[in-house]
């Protein structure tokens, strides 16, 4: 008998880990895909609300922010992706879509600030697994040439996306983007 329920334990802790390490219930951030060159979509993304910072410790400072760190003390799910720079110095949270319509609360804290984008084409090639500085320079040349050859011109700063949790370990997707001048 404790044998079984040992199993039993251990089965519905394996599971757990399993349901936890693969699901994936997080809003994403919309766009639509407007056509695929050489293995790089080309997107559209309407106006988001993005919450943003810079100058150290960002994924905390992010994360008190939806965790009711602001000024209405509002708490506010999390979405994907997150938004890194290329050094990773800055970083921002894209709010959910009703967030963004009725208006995000006001940061409080150092270097955390709320923007606006406005509607953007960009340009975005995807892969998978944990990402580290080699993956992204690989994807972020891949993209870049593909960009080139196609006459396709780049418009700011390459940015790198993430959309799991850590604790995600199957199906990763990340992302290296950038906004381009694009004419539909």
């Amino acid at each position: 008998m404790i044998q079984k329920t040992t199993q039993l334990l251990l089965g519905l802790a394996v599971l757990t880990f399993h349901s936890l390490a693969m699901a994936q219930d997080t809003e994403i951030q919309p766009y639509e895909v407007i056509k695929e060159v050489d293995s790089i979509e080309i997107r559209y993304y309407p106006s988001a609300t993005l919450v943003q910072t810079s100058g150290g410790n960002n994924f905390g400072k992010l994360f008190r922010y939806i965790s009711g760190g602001n000024k209405s003390e509002e708490k506010i799910a999390m979405t994907a992706p997150v938004y890194m720079s290329e050094d990773k110095s800055e970083m921002a949270f894209v709010m959910p879509l009703d967030v963004h319509q009725k208006g995000a609360p006001e940061p409080m804290g150092e270097n955390v600030s709320l923007c606006t984008t406005g509607p953007r084409y960009v340009a975005a090639i995807r892969y998978g697994g944990y990402t580290n500085d080699s993956k992204e320079a690989t994807h972020k040349k891949r993209l870049l040439a593909v960009l080139a050859k196609n006459d396709i011109k780049p418009v700011g700063a390459v940015e790198f996306l993430g959309y799991d949790s850590p604790y995600k370990f199957y199906n990763r997707r990340n992302e290296v983007m950038v906004e381009i001048d694009y004419k539909n």
